[in-house]
């Protein structure tokens, strides 16, 4: 099929822009012809995410590409991770073989660290035989982050293996280093570790460009670090991507990687710099099949109706429109249903917690990031049992293994906000266990058995009513529609907010207190855990 767009040319690599015919046969660019007066619109490559889990979208490959063309995004590198912690690589190829189902270009990565720990229950494992398979068989691009920095500083035998695996045959190494910086930086760098999404200040990004490490910058529902990196993008556009990371639906329905770029725009960064670093950096770090506006490129690319309101009026992948005027052109599809869920209902007596004293280490919670902080705080103690102290804003959260039946871990968490009720969720990073926090151990338990009910989910209780927006894939999506997904979302999240949560996105930031590699203070299955020091901590001072 031939077709020709018109439009003003926007040359990154040449730092040009100039009216122009494109010329596009059976998906390719044969040929781009400088003309004098072209339509008043610009063309220039689509966006891509340098760094997502789509699973935390809670949508199919299928669904999030739906919602993603719609922003001019024509393609992602993709950690599985979340689904690989559930399923091992079962689910790695679930993903793999759900998103072939559409144009848009997924390219996954081989997850280096399932279990995240060995300090949590997670579903499966993925061995270095898995990463060896999936590398020669079914053509992933990288090894995914390493989160375990501890075990590459302490030079553990797992973890140099998969390293080295991937060293030989030739595929990046992506890292996942928060706070890590001076010599612990360099030694993690020079492992060819290339790139880290979890930098929080600029001192620590710039630590690590100079090292050699290409920084992605992320703005996800949870973790936002723009407005600290920002600051960068003027002198290390080479050595920079933008990401989403973790990105909820409702989120995905606004905006994606265009929101950076716009942002960036907006901090008078070059606009040659910030296309370069949207597009360019990811497609030739990784060596993804994405066209970049050249002639023999596919002709994946964008049109936009200006460089002021960047509004994305046409998004091609392969040549062909997926998406116009803001409406996504990509079919719907059903996606079969694969999962992991093994516990029964729970009752209140299974939150109770023995009393030793009233002062107890709390989980401090900080919106719009996953770094927490460990601080004291004052419960109620009653009848012999340790309580929420709604007063405090100190309440109870849970993490119940939900692979097999298991004792509810305890602890508590301040900034939630809840005033009567509990929050629960199956996405619970990284091992996908059900995490609950409440106001007490009834809501907890109906919070809790909710999900368990649907065999996975994101549920509310409060004295005036119950939702719950399931999520029978593997307990962490669904192959609703994502508009619809992300309007109920909407709805759940609303009444969080309604129970007293001043949290931006309080189930994202649930989803991640369970997230032990990224200190200081959380919680597992097996307890209470503080990421600094990578040990187990007591709950009562």
């Amino acid at each position: 099929m031939k077709q020709q767009l018109s439009g003003n040319i926007v040359d990154i690599f040449n730092k040009n822009i100039y009216p122009g015919l494109v010329d596009i046969e059976d998906g390719l660019i044969v040929k781009i012809t400088p003309v004098k007066k072209a339509e008043s619109v610009y063309l220039m490559p689509g966006f891509v995410d340098a760094h997502v889990h789509i699973e935390s979208s809670m949508l199919t490959p299928i669904e999030f590409a739906r919602l993603a063309v719609v922003h001019g995004t024509v393609g992602t590198v993709s950690d599985p991770h979340e689904i690989g912690n559930v399923l091992g690589r079962e689910g790695v190829e679930y993903m793999i073989d759900n998103a072939a189902k559409s144009p848009f270009k997924i390219f996954f990565g081989a997850p280096s660290c399932v279990p995240a720990t060995n300090f949590e229950t997670a579903g499966a494992s993925i061995t270095l035989a898995d990463i060896e398979y999936l590398f020669k068989e079914r053509d992933i691009k990288y090894l995914a982050e390493m989160m375990n920095w501890p075990g590459v500083l302490q030079g553990d035998e797992d973890v140099y293996a998969k390293i080295n695996l991937a060293k030989k045959l030739d595929k990046k190494i992506d890292g996942h280093a928060p706070g890590l910086q001076g010599e612990e930086a360099i030694q993690y760098i020079k492992t060819g570790i290339s790139t880290d999404h979890e930098c929080f200040t600029s001192a620590e990004a710039l630590n690590k460009l100079k090292n050699g490490m290409k920084v992605l910058v992320r703005e996800g529902s949870a973790a936002k670090n723009f407005e600290a990196l920002h600051g960068l993008l003027h002198s290390y556009p080479d050595q920079m991507m933008f990401c989403s990371d973790d990105k909820h639906p409702d989120a995905l329905l606004e905006g994606h990687i265009n929101q950076l770029v716009k942002r960036a725009l907006a901090k008078d960064i070059d606009l040659f710099k910030v296309l370069k670093i949207a597009s360019v950096n990811p497609v030739e770090h990784y060596g993804l099949e994405i066209g970049l506006l050249r002639e023999g490129d596919h002709a994946d690319l964008i049109v936009v109706d200006s460089l002021v309101d960047f509004n994305i009026l046409k998004t091609f992948i392969n040549g062909k429109l997926v998406a116009e005027q803001g409406k996504s052109l990509l079919p719907e599809a059903t996606s079969r249903v694969v999962n992991k869920f093994n516990i029964s209902e729970k009752t209140p007596a299974d939150f109770q917690l023995k009393g030793e004293s009233e002062m107890v280490r709390v989980i401090e919670a900080n919106d719009g990031e996953l770094i927490t902080h460990e601080v004291e705080g004052r419960i109620i103690l009653s009848e012999g049992y340790a309580n929420s102290n709604t007063s405090e804003d100190i309440l109870k959260i849970a993490v119940l293994n939900r692979y097999q039946e298991h004792k509810p871990a305890i602890a508590f968490i301040k900034n939630f906000g809840l005033k009567n009720g509990a929050l629960a969720s199956s996405v619970a990073h990284d091992s996908h266990n059900i995490i609950a926090v409440g106001t007490n151990d009834h809501y907890l338990s109906e919070a809790a058995n909710l999900i368990i009910k649907e065999k996975g989910g994101i549920s509310a209780v409060s004295e005036q009513q119950q939702m719950i927006l399931s999520l029978p894939i593997a307990g962490l999506m669904t192959d609703q529609p994502g508009t619809e997904v992300a309007e109920k979302y909407i709805q759940i999240d609303k009444m969080a907010k309604n129970m007293g949560s001043k949290l931006k996105s309080p189930f994202m930031t649930l989803s991640f207190m369970a997230l032990l590699v990224i200190p200081e203070l959380k919680l597992s299955d097996q307890g209470l855990f503080n990421g600094k020091s990578f040990n187990f901590v007591e709950i009562f001072k």
